[in-house]
Order: C-alpha cells, then structure tokens, then sequence
C-alpha cells in the first residue's frame, strides 16, 4: 500500500487541479490491481491473418464478392477473376485459388446475382456463367457499355453491389482525373436489372470505392484534387451534383437530371455554394489529410449483428495509401447526411482497395499499390480480420445535437473526467473549394467546450459547444478520459464533419 501512496503522491505532483489528483487516484488504484491502463492493441480486439498467394498470381485485388460455399470471388486490376476456395479455414495456407475468368480490362467492381458474376471493367458491365460447373466461366454476356473510354490511365470505373430495385451503380473517374473527353467521365450511372442505363449524378473526380449504408442509400470515396480539398465520403443522391465541375458538358446529352447545374466558384467554400447551387450535395464526409490517410477507396457496411464488434450498421472505410481501415458513423439532419470517422484498423501488408464481409463476419482486404505506392509496402495482399470477442474501448457513435454533440462510448466511464469540460479539446477547419489540387485547412476555429454532462450508465457525455462551425470538421481529442477501471480510449479522436445543425433537440 505504501507503493500506491508514493505512486499517488509522485502523481499528484505533476497535476495543478483536483482532477489530476483524482485521475492519478484511479490510474494507482488500477497499477496496484494489476490492471491495463493503456488504450490496448489492435491484436486485443482485432486480429489480421494473411492468405497465402500461389506463385504466378498477381492478385492486386480490384474487387471482392462472397460466394458463399466457404469461396470469394476475387478480381485483379490485370483483368482476371480468381475464386478462393476453403476461404475461411482456420490455416489460410489451407486456401485453394482457381482461375474462374481472364481477358477482361481492370474490374473494379463485383456483384453475384442467382448464377451470374457481375463485374465492370472500364468499358462495360458484364455478367459470366460456369454452364458446366467446371470452375471457369463459360458465358459472357454485355449487360451495359453506354459510356465512353479513351484509353487514358485514369479512366478508372467501380462498381457496386445490387441495390434493393436490382440495380447496379458505376462511378466512373475523370479522364487522367482532371478531364472529361468522352461520355459520362465523372458521372455516376445506375444499370437497372433490364439493362438500361440511367445517368444518375454527376461531380465526380476520381472515385476509390463505392457501397451502400445500412438505408440503401449510396456512397462513393472521392480523392483529393481539384474541387477536392481532401479526400471524402459521398452520398450519391440521384439528380445530384457531386462538387466536380468538369463532367458537366454531358447535361447536354441527357435530360434525365434536368438543366445543368450552375458552376460553383473557385475559392469559396462547399457550403456556401450549397447554398447557391441546390444540386450540390455536401461532402458527407470529409478525411483529414494525413491523420485518416490520402486515398480514400472501398467501403463496407457492417452489418454482422455485432459479431464484428459494437459497430453495427457504420461504414468500414479502407485507405489505400495508409493500407488501414477506417471506421464511420453518419447521421442525416434536415436531409442532408454528414458524421464523424474514426482511425480503426492499420497494419496491412499493401494498399487497401477492396473489401467485403464473409457470412460469419470475417472481414476479407485486398490490397494493390501499383501506380499508387502504399505504406504497407508489398505490391498486392488478400488478408482477412476477425474480431476477437474483446470490446475495445471506443467512442461509439458522436451525434450532432443543437448546441454540442452525444458522444456514446463502448464501456462505462470514469465520471469525474469525463465530466470536467477540460478532458476534452476541440479545433475546427475547413477547406477551399476550387478548381486548384486539394487545399489547406483554412477556418480554423477553437470553440470552447462549456459543459460535460455524463447520463446516468456512465456510457454517454453530452458535449455543450459555445459555437459549431457549419461546414467545417470538428477535430475532438479526449485523450484522458478513461474507463471506471482506468483504460484510456485506444483511438482518442474523433473528426466530425458539420453540414447541417438541427434544429431542436432529438
């Protein structure tokens, strides 16, 4: 005991209020019972094996489909289709890989319907069946080619899967990522069941993933670049206008979406000429460049029913230069969506690109770095993600509230931290919406955080701000804050993007 007395002691020197005294208090307490006081390891809750790739196989993973059958469907940017069999076995050297189609033009996009594949490739989509049950597709069949493609590098198209009217939605990027020279580059296309197909918003850049919320609605990643401050998350509202200018001459040849929508300014801001351009959809998401990576691309929802962790119905967002995955919670106010995203899962061998939930919750990555370079360093990896079972300690979910934000967290708090207002720091910024490559933050604000409310279960803090800034992202940091045993949160930030601020208390 006289060690814990020191240990509070030496403590309570370094702190000039009773917090500190308190907050030392618990981290003795939690010392002396032998108790983890840090913020834990991704291997405590996560887990990351990787399946071995046979040698031949340049596997730089463009799109991945669950098959069911214990197989993934996997796609490369070379152009072929392999079919990972024993996909789930405790050994991933246990793993078989066959060749299920080759030929094809970089698919980027997977989709299983009955016995057909869908997959698009950069000059259509199509659909392949195996007739003789033999592993490889026998039939390939154009289910759509309406638009254009030159040639050009950059003309990169992504896929997703079917939406709940048995459609397909395409993003297609700009040509060499700044212009449009044929049909529909940076515009978004919806191929309906029968094969039509329907120009469905346009705005488009350089699109890195596409998929669908817990709703039905769509998102698609977005990279930095011109009219790109950052990197961000999308919502793909039919008749909407993404934010990219440069797409726009193809108003003229349909009328589908109505008139063209007017040109936003160079050097404004996104929100204020949402306020002028009412086509214009707000980046739902914005990712700060560097701290939640540079390259935005695929997307998944998880929906697992908490057998992935207390995240259920929040998009898994991959970053290809980072090779992590990060982690988002969207609400919509007064229509229009916005959030907060989260650093979640780092680590992986290449450069995140694809990603896809198996039936029992087993998270599937495929990564690539070719033409793109990627932190985890190898040129192409299919690696998998199981949750162990242990609860990390989280901020949930962050909801925008009239004067402030509900943060919900996964564990029980210790209430005399997370009460003090002075736990928490918050900045703001925003960035420049203009026909330059990518922008600055710019803005930045310091909104002082009046009051720190606990509800009763110890799990939730009401944040009272003295000014939210519409349009900007507020960057919260909490890195005291703790559990009741004394655990620190394992990501301590959170970046919430501001579009809308309801109106009364929810």
């Amino acid at each position: 005991m006289k060690s814990v007395l020191n240990t509070i002691t030496l403590c309570s020197m370094n702190y000039r209020n009773i917090k500190g005294l308190l907050s030392a208090l618990v981290l003795a307490v939690a010392l002396s019972q032998g108790t983890e006081i840090l913020g834990g390891e991704q291997s405590d809750y996560y887990r990351t094996d990787t399946i071995p790739v046979p040698e031949g196989i340049v596997l730089e993973a463009g799109a991945l489909q669950w098959l069911g059958d214990n197989q993934m469907a996997v796609s490369t940017r070379l152009g072929e289709i392999y079919i990972v069999d024993n996909a789930l076995a405790e050994n991933p050297s246990d793993t078989t890989f066959h060749l299920f189609a080759s030929g094809l033009h970089e698919v980027l996009g997977l989709a299983k319907k009955d016995d057909w594949i869908y997959c698009v490739q950069r000059c259509e989509l199509t659909r392949m069946k195996d007739l003789d049950h033999d592993g490889r597709a026998d039939v390939f069949e154009t289910v759509n080619d309406d638009w254009g493609i030159t040639g050009d590098y950059h003309e990169y198209a992504f896929s997703s899967k079917f939406d709940r009217d048995g459609n397909i939605w395409i993003v297609l990027c700009l040509t060499g990522s700044f212009t449009s020279e044929i049909d529909y580059r940076g515009w978004c296309l919806r191929v309906t069941p029968e094969g039509q197909m329907i120009p469905t918003s346009s705005g488009i850049r350089s699109p890195g993933g596409i998929g669908m919320n817990a709703l039905g609605d769509m998102f698609y990643t977005d990279n930095q670049g011109v009219w790109n401050g950052t990197s961000g998350l999308k919502h793909l509202k039919p008749g909407g206008f993404m934010g990219n200018p440069t797409g726009n001459r193809w108003y003229e040849s349909t009328k589908a979406l109505g008139p063209r929508p007017l040109d936003p300014v160079s050097g404004s801001r996104m929100h204020i000429e949402a306020g002028k351009i009412p086509e214009l959809v707000p980046t739902a998401i914005y990712f700060p460049y560097g701290p939640m990576g540079q390259s935005a691309s695929g997307i998944i929802c998880d929906q697992s029913d908490g057998k992935f962790g207390p995240f259920e119905d929040q998009l898994l967002v991959c970053d290809q230069t980072h090779s992590t995955v990060m982690r988002v919670d969207l609400e919509q106010v007064n229509g229009v969506y916005q959030g907060a995203c989260f650093p979640f899962l780092k680590g992986y061998d290449s450069g995140n690109l694809s990603v896809e939930f198996s039936t029992d919750a087993t998270l599937f990555v495929g990564g690539t770095d070719r033409g793109w370079g990627a932190r985890g360093g190898k040129p192409f990896a299919l690696q998998r993600t199981h949750w162990t079972g242990k609860t990390p300690f989280e901020i949930q979910s962050m909801k925008i509230r009239p004067d402030g934000f509900d943060l919900h967290f996964t564990q029980p708090l210790n209430v005399t931290i997370a009460s003090d207002p002075s736990s928490y720091s918050m900045e703001t910024y925003t960035y420049i919406y203009q026909s330059g490559y990518g922008s600055p933050e710019v803005d930045q604000s310091s909104p002082v955080i009046q009051s720190a409310t606990v509800s009763e279960d110890g799990t939730t803090v009401r944040l009272k701000i003295d000014q939210l800034q519409v349009g900007h992202v507020h960057e919260l940091k909490l890195s005291e804050i703790m559990t009741q045993s004394g655990e620190l949160l394992w990501n301590p930030v959170a970046y919430y993007t501001l579009n809308e601020i309801p109106k009364s208390v929810l």
